[in-house]
């Protein structure tokens, strides 16, 4: 992991609107520094805007973003995005695609330190026997391990990932939340996600949205260190109270 402390980031959306919709209003959203955020919400909710518009995806006419980091520096330059889809690249090994930053940026992925440290982080996520094979040949779960390799290959302080295994059955989804809670302790992360356990196994702070424009729920915090066994009771209480803030049942 890089040595850099990684910041706190304080987010201020003053307006995120599309045509005939306007999604959030002066929201606000504290990230603690070397905390798991989590994130939580019904379809439509604006979710996926929220992270996009971090990782600066999103123009200006739709979105007025203001952004301090506790460390006084830019946020740009210093996050990581992991999309819900795994978006490896067919023609591209899995070591290839894992070093896919490095050689759209600077052609710098054939240099040794590099092969070394994707080849290390293929190891942690359990792919090294995998290194050179194609994607196609990967399952579902091999594949979001790889997208996490790469994730974590840019080694960035402050990582963005949008409902990275919803796709994965139970089981894959399990070892795979224990798997990132493992490599990504101490970064400030902000986890999208549409399951409270999930949620609540992985996070610090878990917020919900609801409303239209959108608002933040006040912060659950689960006691204990990530990733928490997911038959917890104090988990499976707070999943209830989620549930009933997502309005199931209602």
């Amino acid at each position: 992991m890089t040595a850099t402390p990684p910041p706190g980031v304080r987010v201020h959306i003053t307006r995120l609107a599309y045509p005939g919709h306007t999604v959030f209003e002066e929201l606000k959203l504290q990230l603690a520094a070397g905390q798991c955020t989590c994130l939580l919400g019904r379809n439509g909710s604006g979710k996926s805007s929220l992270l996009r518009a971090l990782a600066k995806l999103l123009g200006e006419r739709v979105c007025e973003l203001h952004v301090e980091c506790s460390d006084d520096l830019p946020l740009a330059g210093r996050v990581a995005y992991m999309a819900q889809e795994d978006l490896l690249l067919p023609w591209l090994d899995v070591l290839e695609n894992t070093t896919l930053g490095y050689r759209l940026r600077d052609r710098s992925h054939t240099r040794p330190a590099v092969v070394q440290r994707a080849t290390q982080l293929l190891q942690d996520v359990g792919l090294a026997a995998f290194a050179h094979a194609s994607p196609a040949e990967l399952s579902g779960g091999m594949r979001q391990r790889a997208a996490l390799a790469r994730t974590l290959m840019e080694d960035q302080p402050v990582v963005l990932m949008d409902e990275p295994f919803s796709a994965l059955d139970a089981i894959t989804r399990l070892e795979l939340q224990n798997l990132a809670a493992r490599l990504l302790d101490r970064r400030t992360t902000l986890l999208i996600t549409h399951d409270p356990l999930e949620a609540l196994r992985l996070g610090d702070a878990v917020y919900t949205l609801d409303g239209q424009p959108a608002k933040l729920s006040a912060p659950l915090r689960p006691t204990g260190r990530a990733p928490r066994p997911p038959g917890d009771a104090q988990l499976l209480s707070l999943q209830g109270r989620l549930l009933t803030q997502l309005g199931a049942g209602a």
